[in-house]
């Protein structure tokens, strides 16, 4: 039996229409999942008893369970408990554009990017579509607010997880549903090359964010296992291809490590490795962790990279620090629950 929440509007429509029923009885329950914000399909009275009995019969009307919530000036971060007992994060954060959520696509990750302690808890299993809409559904009810923008960037490597995210993009992005914009939602991978490829033909206007973390192969390879698969310049052909394709602007997310990938050196390097494409870099002061050994950047070094970036034309912000007084670093509440 399969939960509700993991079916897209047309989906619904051909469960409806397969039975010999008119296929509006699907828009009208995606207006009480979403819209009414039902935790029962008894609530639905405009729909039959037959049909009422029908999707009790057949699909799962099934919430996550919220374990722990910590909160700090502009942020709160949710760990949530999965049917099968697994666990995952989602951190909300309060911007001047509005309230931007970001959430796990996997449980535990591959990638094992040394500085990320998702990586540190290896995978276990894909999110369904379902797990991913609960995660919006669950800190909207719990904060009452509604989320603006939506970013992959949790738990997990979305492309790792390509076609349960494509579904769960249409889902969150349909008008009669959650109705969240597709320029709203962000989707962040540490560079599968042909993920990317596809996502440039996917056709819905979602943004791409690549973690990059480098300038060279040399450091990326020491830090990111994925570029022994695809070397940073496979990864940067991909993203012209994907610019080309699109015409839309990519972010490389870019975390400053002390004494790793932080120095003028590096900032040169990264400046011409970026030049001409339609990007922006988004550099990421580092969340230390207990379990992992690499430091944030100082103040001034961010400072002087950030300039060096402008001064070499490229586009560049620096990414406001969340959570000092929570587990803010992705992962980190998760595995601090698992070893207490």
């Amino acid at each position: 039996m399969k939960n509700i929440y993991g079916f897209t509007l047309s989906k619904l429509e051909i469960y409806f229409q397969e039975k010999g029923e008119k296929k509006y009885k699907a828009t009208q329950i995606f207006e009480w999942l979403y819209k009414k914000r039902i935790q029962s399909f008894d609530e639905m009275k405009n729909i039959s008893k037959f049909t009422i009995l029908d999707l009790k019969e057949n699909f799962k009307l099934e919430n996550l369970t919220l374990l722990q919530k910590q909160e700090d000036i502009d942020v709160c971060k949710f760990l949530f408990e999965l049917s099968d007992g697994n666990k995952i994060e989602a951190v909300l954060m309060k911007h001047d554009y509005g309230n931007s959520l970001c959430i796990s696509s996997q449980v535990g990750c591959n990638m094992g990017c040394s500085f990320c302690e998702s990586g540190r808890l290896k995978k276990v299993r894909n999110l369904e579509p379902s797990e991913m809409v609960l995660q919006i559904l669950q800190v909207e009810k719990e904060l009452g607010i509604r989320v603006t923008h939506l970013v992959l960037m949790g738990i997990g490597e979305p492309f790792d997880n390509y076609d349960n995210v494509m579904e769960f993009i249409s889902i969150i992005n349909e008008p009669k549903g959650i109705a969240l914009g597709a320029r709203h939602i962000t989707i962040s991978t540490c560079g599968i090359v042909p993920k990317i490829l596809e996502f440039m033909n996917h056709g819905k206007q979602v943004n791409l964010a690549i973690s990059l973390h480098a300038p060279n192969n040399t450091i990326r390879d020491s830090i990111m296992k994925i570029n022994h698969i695809y070397k940073i310049e496979e990864v940067i052909d991909a993203v012209r291809k994907y610019i080309e394709k699109t015409n839309r602007r990519v972010t490389f997310e870019y975390i400053l490590l002390r004494d790793i990938n932080d120095s003028e050196a590096d900032a040169i390097e990264l400046s011409k490795l970026l030049s001409g494409l339609n990007c922006y870099v988004n550099l990421i002061p580092y969340n230390e962790t207990s379990h992992i050994e690499y430091r944030k950047s100082k103040k001034e070094t961010i400072l002087k990279f950030y300039d060096t970036l402008k001064k070499n034309c490229i586009n560049v912000t620096i990414r406001k620090e969340f959570g000092s007084k929570v587990s803010a670093a992705c992962g980190q509440l998760r595995a601090n629950y698992e070893e207490e």
